[in-house]
């Protein structure tokens, strides 16, 4: 593909973004207010800039990246690709009012994705007059350094959609794997149950947040502990996918933990609000870096 379309200039749509532009693909990102817009421009200069002092990204390469990125307020921008990618926040009305709009804006021939995290594609295709190229690319954060991304058919999806799909992940270097059209997919299926259960173990005082993190890290070999993993997606992020699954498959595992609400509802979404399970000044997050 020559030009794909963002919806949505958060965390995970200024990622999905710098990893398209990488692979020397054309992206247009669109957000209504410009604001979000130069949040993006910033966050993905600054994740290029860290890349490069790192010495894993050519001085070069990041700069042709940024020339590749337009960041825009006007939907119509997005006029000319062929993939449109939706990363708005989780939240199934405003997903299908996007997918609407999109519908009635792009030719018939442009293939609409959600990078949703647990809601069923199914749902969000009832929004647009084309369930054949319709499907879920759901990337993983930070999108540039995950190697994989889940491709998610509808029902209605065709089979030469899902291989298009699955063609461009291969071209920005991702490794594709197939999920039904489940809540949850794959991967948050496995994953939300271990970090509600920390989360439950945490608010019955079973161990102290450090020790549950690090009997995870140091015990079991993982990269980051379940509370700090809760952290870094987004105490909301989480709260929503809870009540996708819980909604679909109706088991207690699923629930969001009271803890979990109450914090969402005080704001302590984790790092992008500066606090959640641990707080993230600048001199603790820059503690936690080197754990």
């Amino acid at each position: 593909m020559d030009t794909v379309g963002v919806v949505g200039a958060g965390m995970m749509g200024s990622g999905i973004a710098e990893a398209v532009a990488l692979a020397g693909v054309r992206v247009v990102v669109h957000e209504p207010e410009s604001a979000p817009l130069a949040r993006s421009y910033e966050r993905i200069d600054a994740s290029l800039a860290k890349a490069v002092n790192r010495g894993k990204l050519d001085a070069d390469a990041a700069a042709d990246a940024i020339d590749r990125i337009t960041h825009t307020t006007r939907l119509e921008d997005l006029i000319g690709s062929e993939l449109v990618i939706e990363a708005v926040t989780e939240d199934r009305v405003t997903k299908m009012e996007v997918f609407r709009q999109l519908d009635q804006l792009l030719a018939p021939e442009v293939i609409l994705a959600s990078n949703t995290s647990s809601i069923p594609i199914t749902t969000l295709a009832r929004a647009t007059s084309r369930g054949s190229r319709v499907l879920g690319l759901h990337f993983f954060s930070p999108v540039p350094v995950m190697a994989i991304v889940e491709v998610v058919p509808g029902y209605a999806t065709s089979p030469g959609v899902i291989a298009s799909t699955e063609a461009f992940a291969r071209q920005i270097g991702k490794h594709a794997i197939r999920a039904k059209d489940r809540a949850g997919f794959l991967v948050n299926l496995l994953l939300i149950p271990y970090l509600v259960s920390a989360v439950r173990l945490y608010d019955g005082g079973y161990a102290a947040r450090e020790d549950i993190d690090d009997g995870m890290t140091l015990g079991c070999g993982h990269p980051m502990g379940p509370l700090a993993l809760c952290d870094f997606i987004g105490l909301d992020v989480i709260e929503g996918i809870c009540a996708s699954l819980h909604d679909e498959y109706g088991r207690e595992e699923y629930a969001a933990p009271p803890l979990l609400r109450r914090m969402v509802a005080a704001g302590a979404l984790g790092r992008k609000a500066g606090r959640g399970f641990y707080d993230y000044a600048p001199a603790r997050a820059a503690a936690l870096a080197g754990r």
